[in-house]
């Protein structure tokens, strides 16, 4: 009989209910600071990294071997013969690589790692909806068989407050960023399917402007359909509000889900001030 483990890492942004509902195992990155380093999500939280960014830019490092293989130890000792791990992009982060290296060494736990070329609300969703088909009673190899036209139904869409911090990050992309400062020009953001690195969708002159310009991004895929929202910002959660309004306003739209602060991971390379929506086809 199977028993199936869900893992992903702190990158993931999703609500807590729904981590402990399906019993996933977040892997978490670190954060470090130039006198000291905190474990993502255990002993900071996003707010406080975004809090600090204007004293200090964080940089990240991977979830550790040591606590990958602790994970897998466990999960072995508990009996699980399956994983199932949903991963930040293998195009910004070598963290589907070490995983798969880890995995291996342990031939009785049947892996699939699935790299989502993105990042944030991807995970999270991608995440939930397996453990939606683990309670439905589906098999290890329907899930993941499922996981690719699952992804191909979700268009995640983003707003940088400033591009300064993607720039000194190092993960701006193909994103043209000084200039883009100095014209106050807000690329309209998502991350390439085959490579998993940030792309500019559409470039457009002023805050307002982008985030209403966020709201018709639909209609390049799903004119018709219907879709659920799931919005996460960068420590603005007024302008995320407002911005879940709007949404709410154009039946088109399914349920919109207001998920809260993007993962301190990703919030230190987009920075304070982001607003995304991930549209999901129903």
């Amino acid at each position: 009989m199977e028993k199936i483990a869900l893992i992903t890492d702190s990158a993931c942004d999703i609500d807590d209910e729904t981590i402990d509902r399906y019993h996933i195992h977040v892997l978490p990155f670190k954060i470090r600071y130039k006198d000291r380093e905190y474990t993502d999500k255990v002993d900071i939280t996003p707010q406080q990294v975004y809090e600090n960014m204007n004293v200090e830019v964080p940089t990240s490092s991977l979830p550790s071997p040591g606590d990958m293989e602790a994970l897998y130890k466990k999960l072995s000792l508990e009996q699980y013969t399956h994983v199932i791990s949903i991963n930040i992009s293998s195009g910004i982060s070598g963290t589907v690589n070490a995983i798969k290296s880890v995995s291996d060494r342990f031939p009785s736990l049947k892996t699939f790692i699935f790299d989502t070329k993105s990042t944030s609300v991807i995970e999270g969703i991608l995440i939930k909806k397996c453990g939606e088909m683990m309670d439905a009673g589906k098999k290890f190899s329907e899930i993941v068989a499922s996981l690719p036209e699952m992804k191909k139904k979700l268009h995640f869409f983003f707003v940088f407050g400033t591009l300064e911090y993607a720039i000194k990050g190092g993960r701006i992309g193909r994103i043209p960023g000084t200039i883009g400062n100095i014209l106050d020009i807000k690329p309209i953001v998502d991350f390439d399917p085959e490579y998993g690195q940030c792309f500019t969708v559409d470039k457009v002159r002023g805050r307002k402007r982008a985030l209403k310009k966020l709201i018709r991004m639909r209609d390049t895929f799903a004119q018709d359909r219907k879709c659920d929202a799931y919005v996460i910002h960068g420590n603005v959660e007024k302008d995320a509000e407002a911005f879940c309004e709007e949404l709410r306003k154009d039946p088109r739209n399914g349920t919109v889900y207001l998920i809260g602060q993007i993962s301190s991971i990703v919030g230190v390379y987009c920075g304070p001030g982001t607003v995304g929506v991930c549209y999901s086809e129903i």
